[in-house]
């Protein structure tokens, strides 16, 4: 199953971490690929403890206001490959790829090459993507599709992104 979370609201990865954690709790195995993000998250130190879950980042940072670098790009299909490679081994029953919509707004990643990604997906592994702006083909193919809609947000009030609730 492929399942899409998107939309400008907030929660999409928030969303794809309830889900890994419940998968783990349930003995499943987890992967969880970040793109776009380098930095230290405040969910990565506990999530880094817990049994059958694996996190890695393919990322140096956000960059969403400047126009990407090319080890951005770099980055993005280093973990586009290492995405392949565990789907290939089959050794997690939970994959979440977390921004992985943005890496493709942003130009860091082909629509085409993830579209083979999604297609090669075992039908006893569980897909997740995360990030706005999902592609419409990625959504064409996807099993559950998410939108988080931004209704009211109080980072328009002027309130900043806050440790432990945004990162």
């Amino acid at each position: 199953m492929i399942q899409v979370y998107t939309g400008n609201g907030k929660g999409k990865t928030t969303a794809a971490l309830g889900l890994a954690l419940r998968a783990a709790g349930a003995g499943l195995r987890v992967y969880i690929g970040q793109f776009i993000k380098g930095n230290n998250y405040s969910e990565l130190e506990i999530l880094k403890k817990i049994p059958r879950l694996t996190i890695e980042q393919y990322g140096k940072g956000c960059f969403i206001k400047h126009k990407p670098k090319q080890r951005d790009i770099d980055l993005a299909c280093k973990g586009l490959e290492r995405a392949r490679k565990i789907i290939a081994k089959k050794n997690y029953d939970l994959i979440i790829l977390d921004e992985i919509n943005v890496a493709l707004h942003f130009g860091l990643l082909k629509v085409n090459e993830v579209l083979n990604l999604l297609k090669s997906i075992p039908e006893d592994i569980e897909l997740v993507l995360t990030g706005r702006w999902a592609h419409s083909e990625i959504i064409k193919l996807a099993d559950l599709v998410s939108e988080i809609k931004d209704i009211k947000h109080y980072y328009k009030k002027g309130i900043k992104a806050r440790k432990g609730i945004e990162f």
